[in-house]
């Protein structure tokens, strides 16, 4: 007869292997060009655009986008469909009164995907003309036919490209451990981590690259994973007191607990989202036809503006941040349905009244922790940019990369730990159970 703690330890490791096999699926599909593309005048393009918005999404899609893979739309068309339905079930009634419904998340969640195709249509249409009008540095074209057949031909590939990196994710959430989608992009930035390492050994080397600027640059990184670690697990605990109840003449209630808030509400999407929109006059620009010469002049004067480092750039990126930090923070935190959860089970913040006075508090707690969360997300994608510029290192690591890969590790690790914690108290309760059937004996 097998152990039940062997068996659940089985299962664990199970999980894992899965896990760590659908990754290596994902890597594998991204070597996978998109055809009629010249993969090495692509290359060379790119080697001059680490620092620009088309190099961080590139590095969101492990290096896809770079090859024209057919995941170079990566799962940004999903999540940003999932969060536009997210946004809409608090802005309108109607879709608040479908979440209610049983089935009602699954009936959103099947609409999101359908508005995922939708836009990896419209992007991939964007980036195949995109494509069309880059070249090398040696003015060699990318595409080497450009046409209809090649827009139509790229539409297609990465929109199943990005239906496969969906149903890749929900496996993983399903059947491994941890988010699948977030373990996705994590394993996208993760994947050009030795390549970094091994291009800095060579500057320095080389002698590009001074022993000072490394030892700063060591120094950034080890700061940065540091404070993020430190910040994403801090919380602020809201003291909950439960009335006393009596019922059947037994008394329930009375514990003193707590509401946990972090102080990172809203995670890493706020900087996505505020570089998905910087991108955006891009993606217009790739789309207006050759005689809007005056509005292409303008978007390209725009796009100018907002390149990565530049002062303007930096001013907008935190403005939008800590815009999408307060909206992403009432999505994900409802104080009026905790407020009416509390005052149903009996339990109520001391000092302050059960029902709209708590909801009022929470506001006040929420909107407080939200701006220095916001404030907190956009010093660590700025002062990187700033100080690696100042410093004048060329190896470059965003910010908003290292949130995502240390949000990622520490919410599956805290998976894992769950469920060995699940399974102590599995065989705890089991161990009772026996003892307490051998005293009826």
């Amino acid at each position: 007869m097998q152990n039940p703690a062997q068996g659940k330890f089985d299962e664990l490791i199970k999980r894992l292997l899965f896990t760590i096999a659908m990754l290596c699926v994902f890597r594998m599909a991204t070597q996978v060009p998109v055809p009629g593309v010249d993969g090495s005048a692509l290359a060379a393009f790119f080697e001059n655009q680490t620092n620009s918005a088309l190099g961080m999404f590139n590095k969101f899609t492990g290096g896809a986008l770079k090859r024209f893979s057919i995941l170079a739309l990566g799962v940004m068309p999903y999540i940003t469909s999932s969060i536009i339905f997210s946004l809409l079930t608090v802005s309108f009634p109607f879709f608040a009164e479908i979440q209610k419904e049983p089935d009602g998340q699954k009936k959103l969640t099947q609409w999101s995907r359908y508005a995922t195709v939708l836009l990896c249509f419209f992007q991939g249409w964007g980036l195949a003309l995109m494509m069309e009008n880059f070249k090398s540095p040696l003015n060699l074209p990318i595409v080497l036919e450009p046409g209809l057949h090649f827009r139509l031909l790229t539409v297609i590939s990465l929109t199943a490209g990005t239906i496969f990196l969906m149903w890749l994710g929900e496996q993983i959430t399903e059947r491994g451990i941890g988010n699948g989608i977030s373990l996705i992009i994590f394993a996208g930035i993760a994947a050009g981590i030795p390549r970094g390492i091994r291009d800095t050994i060579n500057l320095y080397r080389s002698g590009e690259l001074t022993g000072f600027n490394l030892i700063v640059l060591a120094a950034i990184m080890l700061a940065a994973f540091w404070i993020i670690i430190y910040i994403e697990r801090a919380m602020r605990k809201i003291p909950v007191q439960y009335a006393k109840r009596v019922v059947n003449n037994r008394v329930y209630g009375g514990q003193a607990s707590h509401l946990p808030i972090k102080l990172n509400i809203s995670g890493v999407m706020p900087p996505i989202f505020a570089s998905a929109l910087l991108g955006f006059p891009a993606t217009i620009l790739s789309l207006a036809p050759e005689r809007w010469e005056t509005l292409k002049m303008v978007l390209d004067s725009i796009q100018q503006s907002l390149y990565p480092g530049r002062t303007l750039y930096n001013v907008v990126f935190v403005g939008f941040i800590i815009f999408f930090a307060y909206f992403y923070a009432s999505v994900q935190f409802k104080t009026k349905d905790i407020s009416e959860n509390l005052q149903k089970n009996g339990g109520f913040v001391p000092g302050i009244r059960p029902g709209p006075k708590t909801a009022e508090f929470l506001d006040y707690v929420v909107s407080r922790l939200t701006l220095f969360g916001g404030i907190y997300v956009a010093l660590i994608c700025i002062l990187p940019i700033m100080l690696l510029n100042l410093a004048s290192v060329p190896f470059y690591f965003g910010g908003t990369s290292l949130l995502i890969l240390v949000g990622v590790a520490i919410d599956t690790l805290a998976q894992i730990e769950s469920f060995l914690i699940s399974d102590r108290y599995s065989k705890i309760y089991k161990v009772r159970g026996k003892y307490a059937g051998a005293k009826r004996f």
